[in-house]
C-alpha cells in the first residue's frame, strides 16, 4: 500500500502552467502581418453574429492603434474570463447550443481559442472591453510585458480593469490595440482593406456580414481578381456572381465534386484567367493575383493551392479564382488547418482529395482556355490590323489553322508599345512564310504558343536567317538573267561576256550555284602555265576565258565567242583539245594524274553541222568526255526554265512584301 496513504496524507496538488513559450509561438511570433491577425479579431466578430464590424487606424504617420468593433452579441464578465481569457477555449466542443452554429446559422469559424493571441504579434498593449444581453458591460486592458513577468513568476496574470467611465460599448465588442510595432503594420490603410478582402468571402449584404475600415466598406471587388479575369469557370449549382461581367469575354460551368466523394462534399466558387500575366500584378497593395485561394466556412485557409499543383504549363500564368470547400473544415473531424490558419496540413485526406479534383478542372480549363484564347486574340489581331486578315485569307485552309494560332500567340504577348506587336506580326509572317516552305508550319506555330522562348530561338534561327534571303535571291537572280540578256543582245565583246558568266556561274548550271572559290579566269591559269616546261607554242598560246572545278572534282573550261561571230565545229574541237591537253599538262605537274575534265563553248551563231547532231556529238567527245556546245539564247532560256520557282515565288514574295509592309 501507498505509504503515503498508510500515513493519512493529504493527496499532492498538480498544476498545470503556460510557459512564455507559448505565448511567444502561439501569438508574438505566430503571425508575420496585420492581416492575418485582424483576420482573427473579424472571424470572432462572425461567431458573434456580428452584422457590421468596424476598423479604424490611427491617421497619425506612425499608426500607434488599431480600434475593432462588433455589434455582436458580445460577452459578459463570465464570458470574458471563462472563454475569452482562457487561452484554448473550443467552443464548437464545449459551447452551448450555439457552439457549432450560430443563433444565426452561421457556421462557426473559429477552432483552437488561440486566435486571440495574435493580437500580441502586432500591439503591446490590448484593450477589450464589451456588453451582453443588457448587461453590465465591462473591459480590461492587457500589456505584453505584464504578461512575461507573469509568466516568469509563475503567478497568474491579471490584466487591469478598465474604470466604468472608461467602458464605452453599449453593444457587442470593442478591441483597441495600443503601441503599435510598426514593422507590422504593412502598405497602409488601402493595403488592409484589400488583403481583408481576399481572406473572407462571406463579405457583403447577401451575407449580412458588413466590414468597414475608416468607415469605407469592404467589398468584393476590393479582391481585385474578379475584375481581371477574361475567361471564368464557374462551379456548378453557385449563383453567387453576376450573371454578367462587363470583362468575362466567355464563361463556362464545370462539375463541383467528383462522383466518389461523399455526398455532402462540393465545391463553390470559380476559376478564371487574365487576358496577360501581367494583370495579375496587383502592386504593393494587393501582391501577386496570380493564384488561387481556397476557404472553408467562409474564411481563408490555403492561400494559393497552386503552389501545390505544380503544374509548369504556360496558362497557369494566367490563373487566379477562389474555391469554397467547407469540407476542409468538417467539425467531427480534426482540425486541418496549421497554427496560424493560412495553410493546410497538406498529408490529410480531404486535401489530397481537393487536389486531385482541382488538377482535373484544370485540364479541361487549360483545353478551353486555349480554344477562347485562340479565337479572341485573333479577333482582336483582325481588327487592329486588316493587313493580316488579307494575309490569313489567301492562305491554304491547313496552313491559316497553323498561321492564326501563331498569330493568336503573338497578338498575347505582353509588349511595351504596340508598334512593337507589329514587328512581331512582320517577323512572325516571314517565319511562318520560311516554315511553309520547309513543311513545318503546324509544328512551328503549336511549338511557338506552348514555349515562348522556343518562338524567338526559331525567328532568330541561323538557318531560318539563311532562307530569309530568300527573296534577296529572287531579285538578284532575275536582275542577273535581265542583264545578261542585255548584253548578248548588244553583241557585248568576249571579254564583257567573259567577266559577268564568271560572276554568275549559276547561268550555265544551276548546279554551280555556290562557287568556293575553286573558279579561276585566264591570268591565273597562265600563272600556273609557268611552271610546266613541256607546253607546245600552240598550247602557249591558248586562252582559257574560265576555268571551274565543281566540288566533286571535275574541271570545267568555258570558252566564250562574241556574240555576232559564226563558229565552224572543228575549229571548235581543235581549240578545245588544245585546251585540255594544255590544263592536263598542269594539273599532272601539280600530282593530279587523271584529271576529269570538261569544256563548254558558249557561241551566238548556231554551227553550220548544228543538224547532225551525231557528228557535233562526236565532235565534242574527242575534245573530252562531256564537253558540249551552248547557245547564248539556249543559256538564257535554261536559267529562266531552271529558276522558273523563283519567277513564281518572285510574284508571291511580291504580294507579301506589300502586305508586310501595310501593317
Amino acid at each position: 500500500m501507498n505509504q503515503l496513504a498508510l500515513a493519512g496524507a493529504a493527496p499532492p496538488t498538480f498544476e498545470m502552467t503556460v510557459d512564455l513559450n507559448v505565448l511567444e509561438h502561439l501569438g508574438i511570433n505566430l503571425y508575420s502581418n496585420i492581416a492575418a491577425v485582424l483576420t482573427e479579431a473579424v472571424a470572432n466578430a462572425w461567431d458573434a453574429d456580428a452584422e457590421n464590424v468596424t476598423i479604424r487606424v490611427d491617421p497619425a504617420k506612425e499608426a500607434q492603434w488599431i480600434e475593432i468593433v462588433d455589434d455582436g452579441i458580445g460577452m459578459s464578465v463570465g464570458d470574458l474570463n471563462g472563454k475569452y481569457l482562457r487561452v484554448g477555449y473550443r467552443r464548437r466542443d464545449e459551447g452551448d447550443e450555439h457552439g457549432r452554429m450560430t443563433a444565426k446559422q452561421r457556421p462557426v469559424m473559429g477552432r483552437k481559442g488561440l486566435g486571440k493571441l495574435s493580437l500580441f504579434s502586432i500591439a503591446n498593449e490590448i484593450e477589450v472591453q464589451s456588453a451582453r444581453d443588457g448587461q453590465q458591460a465591462a473591459g480590461f486592458t492587457m500589456r505584453v510585458d505584464g504578461i512575461k513577468k507573469a509568466v516568469e513568476a509563475k503567478t497568474t496574470y491579471n490584466p487591469v480593469p478598465l474604470a466604468a467611465q472608461d467602458v464605452t460599448v453599449t453593444r457587442g465588442t470593442r478591441i483597441v490595440l495600443r503601441d503599435i510595432k510598426r514593422q507590422r503594420l504593412g502598405t497602409g490603410v488601402d493595403a488592409l482593406r484589400k488583403r481583408l478582402a481576399r481572406r473572407f468571402s462571406v463579405i457583403g449584404e447577401a451575407r449580412g456580414f458588413k466590414i468597414t475600415i475608416d468607415d469605407q466598406p469592404i467589398t468584393a471587388s476590393d479582391r481585385g481578381d474578379l475584375e481581371k479575369t477574361q475567361f471564368l469557370w464557374t462551379f456548378r449549382g453557385d449563383d453567387s456572381l453576376p450573371t454578367t461581367l462587363a470583362n468575362v469575354l466567355e464563361r463556362e460551368a464545370v462539375d463541383e465534386r467528383i462522383a466518389e466523394w461523399n455526398p455532402t462534399w462540393a465545391i463553390r466558387g470559380w476559376i478564371g484567367t487574365a487576358a496577360k500575366p501581367k494583370d495579375l500584378d496587383g502592386g504593393k497593395e494587393l501582391g501577386n493575383l496570380n493564384g488561387i485561394v481556397v476557404f472553408a466556412r467562409g474564411r481563408l485557409i490555403h492561400e494559393n493551392i497552386l503552389d501545390r499543383i505544380n503544374d509548369g504549363r504556360h496558362y497557369t500564368k494566367y490563373l487566379t479564382g477562389q474555391i469554397e470547400a467547407d469540407f476542409l473544415d468538417i467539425d467531427d473531424e480534426p482540425d486541418i488547418a496549421t497554427s496560424d490558419r493560412q495553410r493546410v496540413q497538406e498529408d490529410d485526406h480531404r486535401y489530397l482529395a481537393l487536389i486531385t479534383f482541382v488538377k482535373d478542372t484544370l485540364s479541361d480549363v487549360e483545353k478551353r482556355w486555349n480554344e477562347w484564347r485562340k479565337k479572341h486574340e485573333l479577333e482582336k489581331a483582325k481588327q487592329q490590323s486588316p493587313a493580316l486578315t488579307e494575309w490569313l485569307e489567301q492562305l491554304e485552309e491547313g496552313h491559316r489553322k497553323s498561321a492564326e494560332t501563331l498569330i493568336a500567340k503573338l497578338s498575347s504577348l505582353p509588349v511595351e508599345e504596340e508598334e512593337d506587336r507589329k514587328l512581331l506580326y512582320k517577323h512572325g509572317i516571314f517565319a511562318f512564310e520560311r516554315m511553309k516552305l520547309r513543311g513545318s508550319t503546324e509544328e512551328f506555330a503549336q511549338q511557338a504558343v506552348d514555349n515562348i522562348e522556343l518562338l524567338f530561338r526559331l525567328l532568330a534561327d541561323r538557318d531560318a536567317l539563311e532562307a530569309s534571303l530568300y527573296r534577296d535571291i529572287v531579285k538578284s537572280r532575275l536582275e542577273a538573267i535581265r542583264a545578261f540578256q542585255k548584253i548578248v543582245d548588244e553583241d557585248a565583246k568576249e571579254r564583257v561576256l567573259q567577266q559577268y558568266l564568271f560572276k554568275h556561274l549559276w547561268l550555265l548550271d544551276p548546279a554551280w550555284d555556290r562557287a568556293t572559290g575553286t573558279e579561276v579566269m585566264e591570268s591565273q591559269l597562265l600563272e600556273d602555265a609557268g611552271v610546266v616546261n613541256d607546253l607546245t607554242e600552240k598550247e602557249k598560246l591558248g586562252r582559257v576565258d574560265i576555268k571551274y572545278q565543281t566540288t566533286a572534282g571535275k574541271h570545267v573550261v568555258v570558252e566564250l565567242k562574241k556574240v555576232g561571230r559564226k563558229m565552224k565545229l572543228l575549229e571548235l574541237q581543235e581549240q578545245g583539245s588544245t585546251y585540255v591537253d594544255k590544263i592536263k599538262k598542269i594539273l599532272r605537274a601539280k600530282g593530279e594524274e587523271s584529271p576529269n575534265i570538261e569544256v563548254v563553248f558558249v557561241i551566238g551563231q548556231p554551227i553550220d553541222e548544228a543538224s547532225n547532231v551525231d557528228r557535233v556529238k562526236a565532235s565534242m567527245e574527242a575534245v573530252s568526255k562531256g564537253s558540249r556546245i551552248v547557245l547564248y539564247d539556249q543559256l538564257i532560256d535554261g536559267a529562266r526554265r531552271a529558276y522558273a520557282e523563283y519567277l513564281q515565288k518572285s510574284y508571291e514574295l511580291d504580294k507579301l512584301e506589300k502586305l508586310v509592309g501595310s501593317l
